[in-house]
């Protein structure tokens, strides 16, 4: 069966219920056949990127019940208080800030653009940010397609746009999780209206609260039908959920690190040679389970990040920070090879 499998991934004929089987399978099986897949399609190569989150804001109007962050500390940054986090990302050779925040009535279109043309008028860095649920809003707000925002988005400096707000792209399980954002259907739209406009962007699962494993298969399955129509995913980056101070962590518990490792193998025997890179977020499991992830499926190691204030919200307690050389170290203790990358997985010359 495991031959079948790994033959079927490689041809990307891998179905639904194949994938609920194998979930049923011995584990070691299911590790094996995804290190395999991943030698086979990327190498023996993890990269990862010198980067900076910055979160300009705590403040946020949707109140999903899995949030730490929502007016954690309470704070908005300044335009000067952005440009000087980009000055020390930058300062240390980062190659991407990623902006982050919650969602207020008064970001909308303008307020992006004139926030990413100064960012552009500063720094020549490449710019991450915005997900489906902040376009959705932002376009509203301003009254404008989402077609139109994305392109005014784009013409003010934004060069890809991130995944989040998927959570788990299963409208039953969002309706308890976060009843505010978009649906499925949109955020389908969206992400691919971005895609039509050749912005590429990340895509993201959040795995752990109270969704089943048939549910994290549709999801994957979702975005492996997007990625087959538009090309325009970099990555996925699964994110195990985080439940301190938050609603959603007084019902679900949060996944067990089996299931971290189950998650990006299944992924990776789901989403094949479609969508070649599978993150393991060192912020999110540790560095340790990231290795395991690694031989697990995984093939990058995300971002050096610098500051992470979401998931130290909810209980990260794995640090914020990983320098090049902490990269090097930990990809090589597990005789792989580091690759230093862009957003759009080019490697980096240093």
């Amino acid at each position: 069966m495991m031959e079948t499998i790994y033959q079927s991934s490689l041809e990307g004929e891998i179905t639904r219920e194949d994938a609920i089987k194998l979930l049923d399978s011995n584990h070691f099986q299911l590790f094996d056949i995804a290190n395999r897949l991943r030698h086979e399609i990327v190498g023996d190569e993890v990269s990862f990127v010198v980067n900076r989150n910055i979160d300009i804001t705590d403040h946020c109007m949707i109140g999903c019940t899995f949030c730490s962050f929502r007016d954690n500390i309470g704070y908005e940054m300044t335009t000067e208080e952005i440009l000087q986090s980009i000055k020390e990302a930058v300062d240390v050779g980062a190659t991407e800030i990623c902006l982050f925040g919650g969602v207020m009535p008064y970001m909308d279109v303008e307020f992006y653009c004139n926030l990413f043309s100064t960012i552009k008028e500063h720094y020549n860095i490449h710019l991450h940010s915005l997900s489906p649920v902040e376009v959705y809003h932002a376009a509203k707000t301003s009254q404008m397609t989402i077609k139109d925002s994305l392109s005014a988005f784009k013409d003010s400096g934004l060069d890809t746009m991130t995944g989040a707000s998927a959570e788990i792209l299963v409208d039953r399980v969002r309706a308890k999780l976060c009843p505010n954002k978009v649906s499925t259907p949109e955020w389908v739209d969206i992400i691919t209206e971005a895609h039509n406009l050749s912005i590429p962007t990340t895509s993201t699962i959040m795995y752990g609260t109270i969704e089943t494993w048939e549910d994290r298969i549709d999801h994957l399955i979702i975005l492996r039908d997007i990625q087959r129509e538009t090309g325009g995913f970099t990555e996925l980056v699964p994110m195990t959920f985080l439940g301190e101070n938050n609603l959603m962590g007084q019902q679900a518990r949060g996944a067990s690190g089996l299931d971290d490792l189950k998650l990006h193998a299944i992924a990776r025997i789901i989403l094949g040679k479609d969508l070649p890179n599978i993150q393991a977020s060192w912020i999110k499991i540790g560095t340790r389970m990231a290795q395991m992830a690694l031989c697990c499926g995984a093939n990058d190691m995300g971002g050096t990040m610098m500051e992470d204030k979401i998931s130290i919200a909810a209980g990260s307690s794995h640090g914020e920070y990983l320098s090049r050389g902490q990269m090097h170290a930990t990809i090589e203790a597990i005789d792989r090879v580091p690759v230093e990358r862009n957003t759009t997985y080019e490697p980096v010359n240093i």
